[in-house]
């Protein structure tokens, strides 16, 4: 996974910047067991991989895959509480990413928030 920068935010999630369908091979042999795409398509342009593209990679790879997209400066409580539901149900380890991680690192770090107020 050398060309991956992981950021670890828990003790089985971690946090990337875009990842492309490629890489996905690379997360399953390093161990991860899911992958959650916290970018909009096109967000980025025409050059950005299509959650879709992802997804057929990642399945391929024998990842379980999530797509919640959500925006860079805020994300709804409705969104929280579906990446609350996500973090429940997909294994572990997890493999979040958006365009630099820091979305899905705060986007994890509000769902643990909701998760702990009950």
């Amino acid at each position: 996974m050398s060309q991956i920068t992981l950021q670890p935010i828990a003790e089985d999630v971690y946090a990337a910047p875009q990842l492309s369908a490629e890489a996905m091979a690379a997360a399953a042999e390093a161990g991860f067991k899911a992958v959650m795409n916290n970018r909009p398509d096109m967000e980025g342009g025409p050059d950005q991989p299509s959650s879709a593209s992802i997804e057929a990679a990642a399945q391929a790879a024998g990842l379980a895959y999530a797509y919640l997209p959500v925006q860079g400066g805020y994300q709804s409580p409705e969104e929280i509480a579906q990446c609350a539901e996500l973090l429940k149900s997909l294994p572990r380890p997890l493999l979040m990413f958006c365009r630099s991680g820091a979305r899905s690192t705060r986007l994890f770090m509000q769902a643990q928030a909701l998760d702990e107020r009950g």
